[in-house]
């Protein structure tokens, strides 16, 4: 089984889900579904309990044979659920992924995407050693994609048909980050 990671950015604590955090992950996605679930249809208003044991279930699953490593996101202080993000969509043969993130509706808009876009590629570049991570951005999410460019991702393209949402295929902005962008010398 792989390595249980918990990282930390700037008051936050990035860790995989436990059974616990079922109630407050079906909250936030309850919460959320206006804003997130525009985006990520699974998060919608009538998410249950159950929904999220599955999902941590399928997590557990992905990171135990290492093709997805999600986290639940959390304020380190006071231990709130702020949403979850994580690497995922793993090409070893590429070496690269994908690095995804959603916030809670009422923590939108104060950074925390940003802090775990930071954290999340660190990880994924000195950790698991990928030499690129995308950051996949359907069109007209605006939110998204600023937090890509303030974590310092550079746009690539607009993909035609590079998402899936209620099983729609939609355009999506790719933005990448590779290790030299982290340290400010993307000579790319």
């Amino acid at each position: 089984m792989a390595d249980v990671h918990i990282l930390t950015a700037s008051g936050l604590c990035l860790r995989p889900f436990e059974e616990r955090d079922a109630a407050a992950f079906a909250a936030a996605a309850r919460e959320s579904a206006e804003t997130v679930g525009r985006w990520m249809p699974w998060c919608h208003a009538d998410y249950t309990e159950q929904d999220a044991r599955d999902w941590f279930d399928v997590c557990q699953r992905h990171r135990a044979d290492e093709t997805a490593y999600e986290f639940g996101i959390f304020d380190e202080a006071s231990g709130e659920l702020l949403g979850g993000a994580g690497l995922n969509t793993i090409s070893r043969l590429h070496n690269l992924c994908n690095l995804g993130y959603w916030v809670r509706q009422t923590r939108q808009r104060q950074g925390v995407a940003r802090r775990c876009v930071a954290a999340l590629s660190a990880f994924g570049f000195e950790t698991l050693a990928f030499t690129r991570i995308e950051i996949v951005v359907a069109q007209g999410n605006q939110a998204s994609e600023g937090v890509a460019r303030a974590a310092g991702a550079q746009f690539e393209c607009v993909a035609r048909n590079r998402l899936m949402i209620r099983g729609e295929p939609v355009a999506a902005s790719v933005f990448s980050l590779i290790p030299t962008t982290r340290m400010g010398v993307d000579h790319a």
